[in-house]
Formats: structure tokens, C-alpha cells, sequence
């Protein structure tokens, strides 16, 4: 071979290394800004909203996975909202995305976790296992899904001095935006709630709620226009129902306000299913309401003709709950 046809192919070797050199110099620099850019989606996702005040900090922060996934490690996350006086923190979290769609994550938290507010709330937690997934643009969650499994909650408020304990065998939330709107459902399932220090026996339950909230979106890409938060809003509750189990169900439907105050107002329709059991049920756990409950349920069911089962107009104007649009039977605080 000659001499210049040996050079012409030396050149040539060395120019495809060249190229395989940048193209892996390249790839590498897109794989640590994709990582970058994990972070930033996935802090967005637990509540940093630096120009709202809430800031979230991810310790010992390392990027695993290269070069065909993405994982964010770290061995504690804590969230503090400056403005509202909210501040939580969390265990190790492991996240992970595909290098070609860094915008959709899937990621893990360990507990312990706690949560505390300025008004004197403050809530401890931990569970056997937290899974979630979670489609983000621009920064901000289109679509997350949340499972936990085992969780033990401590809920105390230092205003009044009551604490509750909660256990939730499987806890499920799923948020996505509908357009302008934001759709949410949560799930509790096999519920056991304890109030300490009263005498209540709140009977185990499954708790579903299904809603949507008008014009809200924003809020799941981690801002709102009108920094209202859910003040001002108007919404569907699809669901919000309590199974007891057995067909014991109760269960609220129908459109629902909420004004800058906090108060509720809408018109609902409210199912009960098996009227009869839920009485003995409730005058079992709370035998010393038992007359109360018992004259409560004859009501409800002389109302819709004496059955086992009952489906009633509800209103809420501003709070004030109206069973056919006329009976005031109780009122609900501000939000």
C-alpha cells in the first residue's frame, strides 16, 4: 500500500475517533444536564416555589444510573415555606428517570417525616413504603401518582391539645391538570383513626374522595395566579364517601364553592346505604350518643319513606349545612 494511502486512512481512523470522542462528550454533558434537570423537576414536585417562598433543599445530593438512566439520591429532603410558616422534612429519597425523557419520574421517600405549621399543628409519620410517579412540564407536575403503604401518622395540635393517631393499611393520590382545572382523588383504605384522650371508637373505614377543582391547574405545576390557593374556587365533588364495609356506605356528591373566607357553599346529594347498620354500628362505638344517633337515623329514613337506604338534598350556604333546603342541622368551621 502506499505511502499516501496509508496516511489517507490513518486520517481517517483518527477523525471517527475524534467524532465518537465528541459524541460521548456530548452525551455525557446531556446526561449531567437531563440530571439537572431531574433535580429541579423533582424538588418542583415536593414544593419549591423559590419566588413564592418555598424553598426545598435535597442533602448529599449524587447522580446515579449513567449512561442510560437518570437517578437523583439523597439522603434527606426538607421543604420550609417561609411565607405560611410551613416546614417538613423527609428521609432518603431515590428517584430515576430514562435519559431520553427526563420529564418523567419515578422516585421513592423513606420516613420518618414531619410536618409543622405556624399555627401550632404538627404531624409525625412513617411508612412501610412510598411510591410515586410524576409527568412534569416547564418545570412544574402535569400528572402524579402517589402509593403508601403501612402509614402511621401522629397529628397534634398544640392550640387545642388534642392529638389523633392514624394508621392507613394504603394510602393512593392522584392529581393531574384537565385543562385549566385540576383533577385530584385521594384513597384511604382500611382506615383506623384514634382521637387520645376521648371516649371514641371511631370504627374502621375506607375513605374516598374525587374532585375537581376549577381553574386550579396551576396549583399541580407549582404556582397560582391569584396566590389564593383554593380561597375563591369553585369545584365537583364527583365522590366523598366513608365505607365502613358490608355496603355500609355513605357517600357526598355534587358542585361546591368555597369564598375567600374559607366557607363552603353548594348543593349536594348525600347517599346512605344501610341505614340500619350504620346505627348500630356508630351506637356501638359511640354508646354515649346512642339516642342521638338512633333518633338521626329514624329521621333520615322517615325522610325517604322508611327504607334502609336514603339519598337527601343537601345545602351548604356559607358553612350551614340545610338537610331539603330548610332543616339547619349543623355548620361547618372555615377551611
Amino acid at each position: 500500500m502506499a505511502a499516501s494511502s496509508r496516511s489517507g486512512v490513518s486520517a481517517k481512523i483518527l477523525a471517527l475517533a475524534a467524532l465518537i470522542v465528541l459524541v460521548i462528550a456530548l452525551y455525557t454533558a446531556g446526561w449531567f444536564y437531563a440530571a439537572a434537570t431531574l433535580k429541579t423537576n423533582t424538588l418542583t414536585a415536593l414544593g419549591k416555589q423559590q419566588d413564592h417562598g418555598v424553598t426545598a433543599d435535597c442533602a448529599d445530593a449524587t447522580y446515579r444510573g449513567y449512561p442510560f438512566r437518570i437517578g437523583l439520591f439523597c439522603s434527606k429532603v426538607t421543604v420550609d415555606d417561609s411565607a405560611k410558616g410551613i416546614s417538613a422534612s423527609f428521609g432518603a429519597l431515590r428517584s430515576a428517570a430514562q435519559v431520553y425523557a427526563p420529564n418523567h419520574i419515578v422516585w421513592e421517600l423513606d420516613g420518618p417525616s414531619e410536618l409543622r405549621t405556624g399555627n401550632g399543628l404538627s404531624v409525625t409519620a412513617q411508612w412501610a413504603d412510598l411510591q410515586a410517579s410524576l409527568q412534569t412540564k416547564a418545570g412544574g407536575v402535569e400528572r402524579s401518582s402517589t402509593v403508601i403503604k403501612g402509614l402511621a401518622s401522629a397529628i397534634t395540635s398544640s392550640q387545642t391539645g388534642q392529638a389523633f393517631d392514624l394508621k392507613v393499611e394504603q394510602t393512593e393520590v392522584h392529581a393531574r391538570q384537565n385543562g385549566a382545572d385540576l383533577d385530584a382523588a385521594v384513597t384511604l383504605r382500611n382506615t383506623d383513626l384514634v382521637a387520645r384522650g376521648l371516649p371514641l371508637q371511631i370504627p374502621r373505614f375506607t375513605a374516598v374522595a374525587d374532585v375537581t377543582v376549577a381553574g386550579k391547574a396551576g396549583l399541580l405545576e407549582g404556582h397560582d395566579e391569584t396566590g389564593t390557593g383554593l380561597y375563591g374556587s369553585k369545584g365537583e365533588i364527583r365522590q366523598l364517601g366513608v365505607d365502613l364495609g358490608d355496603g355500609q356506605i355513605l357517600s357526598i356528591s355534587g358542585p361546591i364553592a368555597i369564598d375567600e373566607q374559607g366557607r363552603l357553599s353548594g348543593k349536594l346529594k348525600l347517599e346512605v346505604q344501610k341505614i340500619g347498620a350504620w346505627r348500630e354500628r356508630l351506637s356501638g362505638n359511640f354508646p354515649q350518643l346512642a339516642k342521638t344517633i338512633d333518633t338521626a337515623s329514624r329521621m333520615l329514613s322517615a325522610l325517604t319513606g322508611g327504607g334502609d337506604s336514603a339519598r337527601l338534598d343537601v345545602t351548604l350556604n356559607r358553612g350551614k349545612i340545610l338537610v331539603g333546603g330548610f332543616i339547619a342541622v349543623g355548620e361547618i368551621p372555615p377551611l
